[in-house]
């Protein structure tokens, strides 16, 4: 229960930041929480970026460091005006260790000797579908079902060796200037370090976006998860973060950048991020 208590909190600190700051449709950068409506019919988003985290812990494999990543970067296709598929990964992402756990579960197939080790991120491929659009009095609604594939390694101390499954609800609704948005999911953590186990975590997000001028907006959420059945699971534990920014859109192409807060001492303490969004007609759907 106190933990359904710090995820209301969390929630409630964002809108009140947030909502004293015209939203874009179908959010992304700096944002991770997923907007229901949809990238467009024959539309397709390219997205890439270069994030920076302080203080990152891996608990599998027992190191901590600073997270160097780039480029991260993510396809949204438009298959029809209802759904869309997603492909998020990134080609190179370097640790800067700080500290090491020889007792981790996965400790021992750790390759990095030295102060750095780096590796590709993990593949992961989505489809959102919109359900309901927006209308007046009424938000729109989607669903979202991704997998994620273990390409980053487990030598390496970034990778979980597993491949994984997440679900989320999602609401959209613009009111009066601001574009609110929430999800609330469900994730299937395989356990590396047992084979035949799993944990379900619940997974939720909270964003706002509020334009200031032309082409600014100012955004923000809160990110998050939390496993109900065990508190203490080595690699599958509460997290909780905490993302404000702004990006510029003209035209076709839109910036961004942002800050990160972890909301817990197991999560980073810092990190910035910046990057770039493009949309163009791909092709016709017929």
């Amino acid at each position: 229960m106190s933990r359904c208590i710090n995820v209301i909190k969390r929630i409630a600190l964002l809108a009140a930041l947030l909502c004293a700051a015209s939203p874009a449709v179908a959010q992304q950068r700096p944002n991770i929480t997923e907007d229901p409506e949809t990238v467009g019919s024959g539309r397709l988003l390219f997205e890439a970026g270069v994030d920076w985290d302080k203080d990152v812990k891996f608990p599998l494999s027992g190191l901590t460091g600073d997270l160097f990543s780039v480029p991260n970067m993510g396809i949204s296709l438009g298959l029809s005006s209802i759904v869309e598929l997603q492909i998020d990964g990134g080609i190179y992402q370097k640790l800067s260790i700080t500290d090491r756990d020889e007792d981790a579960p996965l400790s021992e197939l750790l390759e990095a000797d030295g102060d750095t080790t780096s590796s590709v991120r993990d593949l992961l491929i989505g489809t959102k579908i919109r359900l309901l659009s927006e209308q007046p009095g009424r938000p729109s609604l989607g669903v979202r079902f991704a997998t994620r594939l273990p390409l980053a390694s487990n030598e390496s101390g970034l990778g979980r060796g597993t491949t994984d499954f997440t679900t989320a609800f999602l609401i959209g609704k613009t009111v009066e200037s601001v574009r609110i948005v929430g999800n609330l999911g469900l994730l299937v953590l395989e356990d590396p370090s047992a084979p035949a186990h799993q944990d379900e975590l619940l997974t939720y997000g909270l964003s706002l976006a509020r334009a200031v001028a032309q082409g600014v907006e100012l955004v923000g959420e809160v990110t998050g998860r939390v496993n109900f059945a065990e508190e203490d699971a080595i690699g599958a534990e509460d997290r909780g973060f905490f993302r404000v920014g702004a990006r510029y859109t003209r035209g076709s192409v839109r910036v961004d950048g942002g800050i990160l807060l972890g909301l817990s001492p197991r999560d980073p303490d810092f990190g910035v991020t910046a990057g770039l969004t493009w949309v163009v007609n791909a092709f016709q759907v017929p």
